[in-house]
């Protein structure tokens, strides 16, 4: 069958030391460390047969493109991929998908009826794979596990026509059929995942919102939108995103931002202020990637708020320092927070039900496409900001 696969170079720079985690020449937790010349191919690969009584196979229906998937293929100017995480190559890339159950294990158990599943139920998958009996596992944090392997980063993904995981990944969809039909079901199956890792920073990492509390979104990716659209079914008064690219703006609107502001064209921390009236915002999420851009204003809205107790949530992942102002958070009683992943907390069923009473968010999907135009699309979204969410789709 037919793969989208990344390969790259073990060339480690000069700083990076082998962790006890790390397995040499292979995979490591620092790959914008360690991997060099990243290239994408379209490759054939053996389709997955089950080996353990677990594990159920899915035909492959919708695999959207992560910005992961986007910065582990661009580089640095001294060829180093840009993605800091979990990584090991060569890799089927693809970790935010959905399909259906093909073929199943005698153990492998649909938490939906908690009898094995059947062939043709509908699903979607966990990208992290947690192993279930170590210390973070045991207290409940499985997406900080310390055997962690992630789909699509050192196990093979979903940009083929089949993928093989473990049983207790894959959560159901078929509360989704009555809302999206056949026709949307998987396109919003395939939006679980990257819905789910917003759902973990703002509820679950920064500790919610009261209804009529006020939240900013800085970036307007996938994560950031789908951000937008839990915070206000979860009652925020306003939601604010800030963003560059006019459709992006125009998509948040849709998910329910109440202000949107082009940081190029408007000061940010002015019009956060006007737009709460002086009072500033509970909580910030920071989904850009680009910390000494976007951390000044956020230190400004949160010194000169009438408001204290702001949290600001980290999601994006990016190799640099923050510009932090101790004294800010100190006075204004402020926090930080860092937010990894979706596992644990009930992230993904949640989600799935919240899609199913109509938090729509096939929306921020710009175009589908078909497997052999996956390493196309990957080059494209590194700069044309118009595109939001491209995802693979397979009708075989």
């Amino acid at each position: 069958m037919k793969a989208v696969r990344l390969h790259a170079k073990w060339e480690p720079r000069p700083d990076f030391v082998l962790g006890s985690k790390d397995i040499e020449g292979k995979m490591t937790w620092l790959g914008s460390k360690v991997w060099r010349y990243p290239e994408i191919r379209i490759e054939e690969v053996p389709e997955p047969k089950i080996e353990k009584p677990t594990e159920i196979i899915i035909k492959v229906k919708a695999c959207g493109i992560c910005g992961s998937d986007v910065h582990m293929s661009q580089t640095d100017e001294e060829g180093y991929m840009l993605y800091p995480g979990l990584t090991g190559f060569p890799v089927t890339l693809g970790h935010e998908f959905s399909g259906e159950v093909v073929e199943v294990g005698p153990e492998a158990v649909n938490r939906r009826t908690n009898k094995p599943f059947e062939p043709g139920e509908p699903v979607t998958v966990e990208e992290m794979l947690w192993c279930g009996h170590c210390r973070s596992c045991a207290d409940g944090f499985p997406n900080h596990c310390e055997n962690l392997n992630e789909l699509g980063f050192n196990v093979d993904g979903a940009f083929a026509k089949y993928i093989k995981v473990d049983a207790k990944y894959a959560w159901s969809l078929k509360s989704l059929e009555e809302k999206y039909g056949k026709e949307k079901l998987f396109l919003a199956g395939s939006l679980v995942e990257p819905t789910s890792v917003a759902y973990n920073a703002v509820i679950e990492r920064g500790g919610g919102i009261r209804p009529g509390d006020n939240v900013v979104v800085l970036g307007g990716g996938p994560i950031g939108l789908a951000a937008v659209a839990i915070l206000k079914h979860a009652g925020a008064a306003k939601v604010i995103l800030s963003e560059p690219s006019e459709v992006r703006r125009n998509i948040a609107k849709n998910l329910g931002a109440d202000y949107v502001i082009d940081p190029t064209k408007e000061d940010f921390a002015e019009a956060v202020l006007e737009y709460t009236k002086g009072f500033g915002v509970k909580l910030f999420l920071e989904a850009t990637g680009v910390p000494t851009i976007v951390w000044p204003g956020i230190e400004r809205v949160i010194w000169d708020a009438k408001g204290i107790n702001s949290t600001v949530v980290i999601v994006a992942r990016a190799d640099a320092k923050i510009p932090l102002t101790g004294e800010v958070f100190q006075v204004r009683r402020a926090s930080i927070v860092g937010s990894q992943g979706h596992s644990g907390h009930g992230t993904f069923p949640r989600v799935i039900e919240l899609m199913a009473s109509g938090m729509d968010m096939t929306k921020i999907i710009s175009k589908t496409i078909n497997i052999d135009e996956v390493p196309e699309y990957i080059t494209k979204l590194q700069t044309d900001k118009n595109l939001v969410k491209v995802t693979m789709v397979n009708n075989n």
